[in-house]
């Protein structure tokens, strides 16, 4: 049995509603300080391989799970003895952030800054694919945040690699003449 979240004078931090961004959401019930734990990500702990197994969990939209992937190699799979915290949705600009508790067991989404009751709750899912990211599969993952920073997916992008002309160059013009 999940355990019960913190509330405040006995309510909970969050509601789950209608999303204009995507189908269900996580709503602020009332305002939630930076570093608050909000919810814990709870379901039944799977391995990869039963995960692999069951995908695509919903023929319909195959590229939607509730999967947690865990750093010890565990999954979490929010859409078995999951709770509320599977309803939340991805942001290239999010106002949470989740991270795990000891041994790789527990993940817990934190507030990662102010916000206001009646937002949105969102983190980066950050998604790893062991596959070549290609244009194909960034959309199928394609994300809908609308952020400034948007990039379009919700998968994890590697990090882009200076040139060693480019580098150079600049080492050049920080040497004092």
């Amino acid at each position: 049995m999940a355990k019960k979240e913190k509330k405040v004078n006995g309510a909970p931090w969050h509601e789950v509603r209608s999303s204009t961004l995507h189908g269900n959401g996580v709503f602020a019930l009332r305002d939630i300080p930076a570093g608050t734990k909000i919810i814990e990500y709870t379901g039944k702990r799977i391995t990869p391989e039963q995960a692999d197994a069951m995908f695509p969990v919903n023929p319909d939209d195959p590229f939607h799970t509730f999967f947690f992937s865990l750093s010890s190699g565990k999954i979490i799979d929010g859409g078995n003895k999951g709770n509320d915290a599977r309803w939340i949705n991805h942001s290239c600009d999010p106002n949470c952030e989740t991270q795990e508790g000891k041994h790789g067991k527990r993940v817990y989404v934190f507030a990662k800054r102010n916000i206001q009751a009646g937002e949105e709750l969102f983190y980066d899912y950050g998604l790893v694919i062991d596959d070549k990211l290609t244009a194909k599969l960034k959309k199928q993952y394609q994300c809908l945040c609308g952020a400034k920073n948007c990039r379009g997916t919700m998968l994890a992008l590697p990090e882009k690699k200076k040139s060693a002309k480019r580098t150079a160059a600049k080492k050049t013009e920080a040497e004092p003449a």
